[in-house]
């Protein structure tokens, strides 16, 4: 991996197949990116100026957006033990989240959404050692360790405690003092624990109003890890902002949704629950024990309640839960093949959730997401057609040039230059 450390050449794409993420066709064509911003687009080629520009022949390659994950734990380092997340030393934490980072990056995902850290300064961190160019990373909305009630935290080493709205609205203020974008709430339980259910919700309305009220006020959103229908629906009553899993959604729910669609994100993490029941054996979880808990039935009613949520309109992304044992870093593209195979999206559809959502859920829709003039250039090379396979981005050696910022942190090389005229 190189990176340029300035902008000091203009670089012109030419010959990709270009998909936008309007919603439009992919088309062949040109990409002039001047700075760290795209400033033309043009369909065909030898469209635009080539005088002092390194030019990029693409041979017909894929040229995109760079993803989105839209639920990120860098400080889940591919570990079975949970617990010990909590007392793993913070310096060695903190190296293994910038390697996470990295590895986000590395596979094409220049936009990450914080969804708790192991310790409360972790995230903070590390997206300010990225914004300062210390380390290579994607753009990163941070969170500190999520919030969860006496009795409802799914790893107590990992996680933040309060109970009733006072001490609700001290955590959300911890969080603004630490630096954080985010609040993350613990609402429900998790089959894997034995004893903390994903059909349970461990809130009350009280408690989930003090905190998005205290996080709004400050400027901070909240997400909720809800897995149960009450808790999706008392996140949507209470103004939460993006739901995590939303697994046993109800008919009442999916009206809430409806509602607020405009509003709210919901991010399923649905390669939790695909790869514990497939995956977790060789970590001392077998398919049959997986079954037994009840993650196969909560798979279909989380498909089956995902489909709904695509057919009324209601904005869906990929990502999540990676970090854990058999949800390794660098397998973040899984979730797009799920949302093709499972959740009767298209592959189009699937890249416009991993992408225009994107700069959506990052609060930045006119920079971010999309390959226009005045957007920043986050992109990235696929050597491959994810329109016809969208397996290709699990692939880094398929993505043969990353972008972010207008700098490449994966130059595609191949002999490339500045053809001045």
């Amino acid at each position: 991996m190189t990176s340029a450390p300035t902008h000091n050449t203009d670089t012109l794409f030419t010959n990709v197949q270009i998909f936008d993420s309007t919603g439009s066709d992919s088309f062949n064509g040109e990409v002039l990116v001047r700075g760290n911003h795209i400033i033309a687009v043009r369909p065909g080629t030898d469209e635009l100026a080539r005088e002092g520009v390194r030019v990029i022949d693409g041979g017909g390659k894929f040229l995109m957006s760079g993803l989105c994950d839209a639920h990120t734990h860098f400080s889940w380092v591919n570990s079975a033990d949970l617990p010990g997340l909590g007392s793993m030393g913070v310096e060695e934490h903190t190296l293994l989240c910038a390697r996470s980072a990295r590895t986000y990056l590395d596979y094409g995902y220049t936009m990450c959404v914080g969804a708790a850290a192991a310790k409360p300064r972790l995230d903070v961190v590390i997206r300010n050692a990225i914004n300062d160019g210390q380390i290579p990373g994607p753009r990163y909305l941070a969170n500190c360790q999520e919030i969860a009630v006496t009795g409802g935290a799914l790893v107590e080493g990992i996680t933040a405690f309060a109970d009733g709205p006072e001490e609700m609205r001290k955590a959300v203020r911890r969080n603004v003092e630490l630096g954080a974008d985010l609040v993350k709430l613990s609402m429900s339980g998790e089959e894997i624990t034995g004893n903390q259910h994903a059909a349970d919700n461990y809130f009350s309305d009280e408690e989930t109003l003090a905190a998005t009220t205290e996080a709004h006020r400050r400027g901070l959103r909240v997400c909720s890890h809800a897995r149960s229908g009450d808790s999706v629906k008392m996140s949507l009553r209470n103004g939460v902002d993006i739901i995590y899993h939303a697994s046993f959604v109800d008919e009442e729910g999916l009206d809430m949704l409806e509602a607020k669609k405009d509003e709210v994100f919901v991010a399923p993490g649905i390669n939790w629950l695909v790869a514990t029941l497939h995956d977790a054996a060789d970590f001392g979880y077998p398919p049959e024990a997986a079954e037994a808990a009840g993650y196969k039935h909560e798979l279909e009613c989380a498909i089956d309640g995902l489909k709904k949520m695509k057919a009324r309109g209601i904005r869906i992304l990929p990502g999540g839960d990676y970090g854990f044992a058999w949800t390794p870093h660098g397998t973040y593209a899984r979730d797009l093949q799920h949302f093709v195979e499972l959740l009767d999206y298209t592959p189009k559809e699937a890249l416009l959730s991993a992408t225009a959502l994107g700069g959506q859920i990052m609060r930045r829709p006119d920079e971010l997401g999309q390959i226009k003039p005045g957007f920043l250039a986050d992109m990235i090379l696929v050597d491959g057609d994810p329109l016809t396979d969208i397996t290709v981005l699990q692939d880094s050696d398929r993505i043969v040039a990353i972008m972010k910022d207008g700098v490449f942190h994966k130059d595609p090389g191949d002999g490339a230059e500045a053809h001045p005229r």
